[in-house]
């Protein structure tokens, strides 16, 4: 069987991903029941970004599931530099049963992946997150499947809003996610240079959604014409690590119309949710009393990142993908 790598959300097939959250939501349901389905098992997580949900989620899952987590800065290491991504993932692979990594580019994921004998997923690069969204879509799920929920019945046909910045990982793989899983995605954020949607992302998400059961991914102009009738709106973070003074106060004056306040939330359907993926800032991305309203699931949100995360794990470790 060969080996499989997740570099984004359409890595895996619908089927698949259905079965990914239904083992998630066994898991959550009943931990007691996999103390063991990793046992002797270690992951090698290597980490360029900034992490804290991912590396406690991830370590706390494996150490849950009987295996071991290893945390690896590559900031002390010279991969990349003195060895090759490619001659990374070949020696990893001798090592460990699976490598995760948070980098900063698509190209790092890819040379990972290039001679890896072992499963290597993608902990968020500048083009995808995947295992933010098998979350979310948990998520998703838990809130909107009602009891004892059919995981791609409760997901086809919803509608979701993301407004914000559309030029990023978590927005990209809403996009492919919903295409892929039946929802009706809708982004509404600035236009122009550093903020328009990637042509290669637009043309994946066509061709997902033209599969049967896809779902429709449209670029709105407004926050108010995306938010429309919406059962999920999301926001994530306006500000990358680094952006400070003249240009954060430009990406500021240009997101602003798209800040998810209580008046916005009113347009959605009476009774969605608000998600973000987290960190967030009150007073940019969303209101103070949006994330910290009755409509909010953040904290859900932030704590299926460890069930979806362990299920996936399970699921390609054990070669169930």
């Amino acid at each position: 069987m060969a080996v499989r790598h997740v570099t984004k959300i359409s890595s895996l097939t619908r089927p698949e991903v259905a079965g990914v959250l239904r083992l998630a939501l066994d898991m959550k349901a009943r931990p007691e029941d996999y103390h063991d389905a990793l046992k002797r098992k270690t992951l090698l997580m290597l980490f360029e970004k900034p992490s804290l949900r991912t590396r406690v989620s991830l370590e706390a899952g494996m150490t849950s599931l009987g295996g071991h987590g290893i945390a690896y800065m590559t900031g002390d290491s010279p991969i990349g530099v003195k060895e090759s991504y490619e001659d990374t993932g070949a020696v990893l692979s001798r090592m460990a049963d699976a490598v995760t990594a948070r980098v900063k580019s698509r190209d790092q994921i890819a040379g990972l992946a290039a001679n890896a004998t072992i499963p290597i997923v993608n902990a968020l690069d500048d083009y995808a997150h995947p295992m933010q969204m098998l979350a979310d879509l948990q998520t998703i799920v838990e809130h909107k499947g009602g009891d004892a929920p059919d995981v791609e019945r409760a997901l086809g046909g919803k509608a979701l809003a993301f407004v914000g910045d559309c030029c990023n990982n978590v927005t990209y793989d809403l996009m492919r996610a919903g295409a892929l899983m039946g929802l009706d995605v809708r982004v509404a954020g600035p236009t122009g240079e550093g903020f328009d949607v990637e042509p290669s992302v637009l043309e994946e998400c066509a061709a997902l959604s033209a599969a049967p059961g896809g779902g429709a991914v449209t670029v709105c102009a407004t926050a108010e014409e995306a938010v429309s009738g919406a059962d999920v709106v999301y926001a994530d973070s306006w500000m990358s690590y680094g952006i400070e003074g003249a240009a954060r106060d430009s990406r500021l004056a240009a997101l602003m119309p798209f800040q998810v306040t209580t008046d916005l939330m009113t347009q959605a359907a009476p009774d969605a949710i608000f998600m973000n993926c987290l960190p967030a800032v009150r007073g940019e991305e969303q209101t103070a009393d949006v994330i910290d309203g009755p409509q909010s699931v953040v904290f859900d949100q932030a704590e299926n990142r460890l069930h979806a995360q362990k299920a996936l794990l399970v699921k390609l470790i054990c070669k169930e993908l």
